[in-house]
């Protein structure tokens, strides 16, 4: 569905190297700390910015090759892109339908209205949550079979973020040859969801694993000096030093649970993955 092969992209004080897969009927998470590189490579899928090197197919077409129709197949939301505030939901309704052959401007309005968003409100007067769930339900109204979001739910509460996946379940179940690639700074909506996890740092791809091997294999250790001078480390990712000691992550949290039953081992989360694998002092 999406393929980046080593792509490129050089600025002054940072380089984007990047390679991802996104496949058929899944949802891939694109992870990572504020700069490592995802709005870059977002931009760089979406042709918003050129490349240095590398090479991006969607649907199996390099960008060179992909005209009218595939681009009406991929639906986007950009967190710093938007409609015009002045108009409203009636307007944007127009637009698309003059836009997309395959919008249905029935639904699209009907779906809205389920949502509560009214059809002749300016949009400047939307709410930040409102605003979200226009934007995605706009990108999900003309049947694309791939949709790009970046940071859809940031800045919003737990019922609009709860809302806004239920939208997106409903909109994989829908097809299942469409697929999603989502970026988010909360890492408990990419728990619920996601088929597999790329973390992206400084630029690189440091990590890619599904997302239930993740929560299930990953595990935290928590130790003293003394412990860590006997540990065995081959399957340490990274950690830091705490006040007692270390807390380390580890891809084979089982390994310890058997091998050191006297230490702490704990279920991993993506968060803690972030924290000790891009953040750690003992990479």
């Amino acid at each position: 569905m999406l393929q980046l092969t080593e792509v490129q992209k050089s600025y002054k004080s940072f380089t984007l190297n990047c390679t991802l897969t996104v496949k058929p009927g899944q949802i891939t998470g694109l992870i990572g700390p504020n700069g490592a590189g995802k709005s870059t490579a977002f931009k760089a899928i979406l042709g918003l910015i050129s490349i240095d090197k590398g090479e991006i197919k969607v649907f199996g077409k390099p960008h060179g090759e992909i005209g009218p129709s595939d681009r009406e197949a991929i639906g986007v939301v950009l967190a710093e892109a938007g409609f015009s505030e002045y108009l409203t939901i009636a307007d944007v309704a127009a637009i698309m339908q003059g836009m997309y052959r395959r919008f249905d401007k029935q639904r699209f309005l009907r779906t809205c209205e389920h949502f509560e968003l009214p059809k002749n409100k300016k949009i400047k007067e939307f709410s930040t949550g409102m605003k979200a769930k226009l934007k995605l339900l706009t990108a999900t109204s003309y049947g694309a079979k791939l949709l790009i979001l970046d940071e859809p739910t940031v800045g919003l509460d737990v019922v609009v973020r709860d809302e806004m996946i239920a939208m997106l379940q409903e909109y994989m179940e829908a097809d299942e040859g469409r697929s999603v690639l989502i970026s988010s700074h909360i890492s408990t909506d990419l728990e619920k969801f996601c088929d597999d996890l790329y973390m992206i740092n400084d630029g690189k791809i440091v990590l890619h694993e599904e997302t239930d091997v993740l929560l299930d294999a990953y595990g935290i250790l928590k130790v003293d000096e003394q412990a860590y001078a006997g540990l065995d480390r081959r399957y340490i990712l990274g950690g830091q030093r705490e006040r007692y000691g270390y807390e380390l992550l580890t891809n084979e949290r089982q390994f310890y649970q058997e091998n050191y039953p006297q230490l702490v081992v704990e279920r991993a989360n993506i968060d803690n993955v972030i924290t000790l694998l891009v953040k750690g002092e003992l990479q």
